[in-house]
């Protein structure tokens, strides 16, 4: 359980943060930049959520990834019992959520432009942060001494997915998708 007494604590006026080990960071690090963008996601997920009234099952299932957000940004802690990761369970249901959710839609039959309804829309605002942050993260496994789970990074990538396919299901299931048309405007 977290408890915050305090909000603010003066501690990051040095322009570091404190990572799950108390390890401090600068606030440009890779790392941190990786976990906030990470915090981005989410964020933008809960915009999304406001516009799901008409889609609960959706809307448990980005509840369900807000939740594993936060499990992704909690460091692991060399030489003790991992507190929270994402484990390759939470990528398996990402993949039957998917599939659960484009099931009931017609294949494509061009690209997919944003927009559509709100709640679309913003799905794939949050789906090009989730990118953004996997490349973030790719790009801090590949330095030497950091650490990403190989199941952290199929994660992300198998949630971008996730989040073009609920873009679709949200656009009345595809039916309100805005479609590039190669060429349209020469």
């Amino acid at each position: 359980m977290v408890v915050l007494n305090r909000i603010y604590t003066r501690t990051g006026d040095d322009g570091t943060t404190a990572l799950g080990s108390g390890e401090r960071r600068p606030k440009y690090d890779l790392r941190i930049a990786a976990y906030g963008t990470i915090d981005e996601t989410n964020a933008a997920l809960g915009v999304v959520r406001l516009y799901l009234s008409e889609l609960p099952e959706l809307d448990a299932m980005i509840g369900r990834i807000q939740n594993d957000l936060f499990d992704l940004a909690v460091p692991e802690r060399e030489g003790k019992a991992e507190r929270l990761r994402v484990l390759s369970s939470q990528v398996e249901r990402l993949e039957r959520d998917i599939d659960q959710l484009n099931e009931a839609l017609a294949p494509l039959t061009s690209f997919v432009l944003p927009g559509g309804k709100p709640a679309a829309a913003y799905l794939h605002v949050a789906r090009t942060i989730c990118r953004r942050a996997e490349r973030a993260m790719v790009e801090l496994g590949a330095r030497p001494n950091e650490r990403i789970t190989p199941a952290a990074v199929q994660y992300v990538n198998r949630l971008s997915d996730f989040l073009f396919v609920a873009a679709r299901l949200a656009n009345d299931g595809g039916a309100r998708d805005v479609l590039w048309v190669p060429g349209q405007n020469r």
